[in-house]
């Protein structure tokens, strides 16, 4: 068995190398993208959800806070009591921001004395949190102008201390270029995935297939392991990209990235498999494979969050595996998340991976027979 799944593997690598077309997928995409993604690429804000660690009592820290509340731009999610609630409010991503006031933030207002309002920031979406830091400085502004204007102080009243987590200096590259490991992985293995049994089709060998003594098991892994190598390389040479050449720290363990990464292939080339199946041309199997990319992309918090979009889009987004492994990569490079962290994100990835598999192989077993 494992003789016959190897060459069967050898003849798809031949005939993926041997193809022009086929090189060129594998090669140029994957490098335009990510200088193009690396240097151009930015995002805009729709929504600040935040939590408040207010010690102060006071009528200041009330009417500052009032501010944030009635603002359309913020939504408070969570009140704290300690400084050990700062920390999971915004490593489980319950909150952008984090305002904490302290005990003496109205009493030297009323001395007119400079008073700190601390902000941490999730600076894992450095844009976002970029765009939250304006809004955070805009309310602010008017709370020292009213509050001058009304006791006649020349002092500015509440003074910022940004803190920001995860990523000091708010690169929004880093959130950009990290992400591309996710995208460009799923793009070349989709597509090399959905053309590999319309391909036999349209090349008349799929009945050479069909007389060989392979069961269509062993065809299937065969028609699998190709796309599983040249993803974790293309993946593997992406991440070193991103370390050697852009400078982003990988902060968690590689063994984490790469349990991840098997899961998220196994999804794709079930998924892919699955496209290609349906597909009688190559050109069938790519529209197929254009037609799953582009919603795939759009609904995994890529380039829109996903908590900005309609619950019933939301929950449409739980079918995505991009949307778990994008999770996983951007946590694994900035914050160094531990497996007992991305576990949520591994199990899902998984199950996809099993019931695509399975359904491609179902439907590849009838179209044999």
């Amino acid at each position: 068995m494992i003789k016959k799944i190897f060459a069967l593997m050898i003849k798809e690598f031949i005939a993926i190398l041997t193809n022009r077309k086929s090189r060129m997928v594998l090669v140029i995409p994957p490098i335009a993208q990510l200088i193009v993604f690396g240097y151009a690429a930015s995002f805009d804000l729709n929504n600040v959800p935040y939590a408040v660690y207010n010690e102060d009592p006071g009528q200041a820290s009330r009417e500052l806070l009032a501010r944030f509340e009635g603002s359309r731009a913020f939504k408070l999610v969570r009140t704290l009591d300690s400084d050990g609630d700062i920390a999971p409010v915004i490593n489980l991503k319950e909150a952008l921001i984090v305002l904490h006031i302290g005990p003496k933030f109205s009493e030297n207002i009323r001395r007119n004395q400079p008073a700190e309002l601390q902000v941490i920031l999730d600076g894992r979406n450095s844009n976002t949190a970029l765009i939250a830091l304006n809004y955070v400085h805009s309310i602010v502004m008017d709370f020292n102008q009213a509050w001058s204007a009304r006791h006649e102080g020349h002092v500015p009243p509440a003074r910022l201390v940004v803190r920001s987590w995860f990523n000091r200096t708010l690169n929004s590259h880093w959130f950009i270029i990290t992400g591309i490991v996710a995208l460009l992985t799923l793009v070349v293995t989709i597509e090399i995935t959905a053309m590999s049994v319309a391909k036999e089709r349209e090349g008349g060998t799929f009945d050479q297939l069909l007389v060989t003594p392979m069961t269509p098991l062993e065809i299937l892994i065969g028609k699998s392991l190709p796309g599983f190598i040249i993803g974790t390389l293309e993946a593997t040479f992406i991440m070193f990209m991103i370390v050697a050449w852009f400078h982003i720290p990988l902060r968690g363990s590689i063994l984490a990235m790469y349990v991840g990464l098997s899961a998220f292939l196994l999804s794709a080339i079930g998924i892919g498999l699955m496209i290609s199946a349906m597909s009688v041309t190559q050109q069938q199997g790519l529209m197929g494979a254009f037609l799953f990319l582009v919603p795939s992309v759009i609904l995994s918090g890529f380039a829109t969050p996903i908590e900005n979009m309609p619950e019933a889009v939301q929950a449409i987004t739980y079918l995505n595996p991009l949307r778990y492994f994008l999770i996983i990569v951007r946590s694994i490079f900035m914050e160094g998340a531990s497996f007992s962290l991305l576990w949520p994100q591994y199990w899902p990835m998984a199950l996809i991976g099993i019931l695509s598999l399975a359904t491609a192989g179902i439907m590849f077993r009838r179209r044999m027979y």
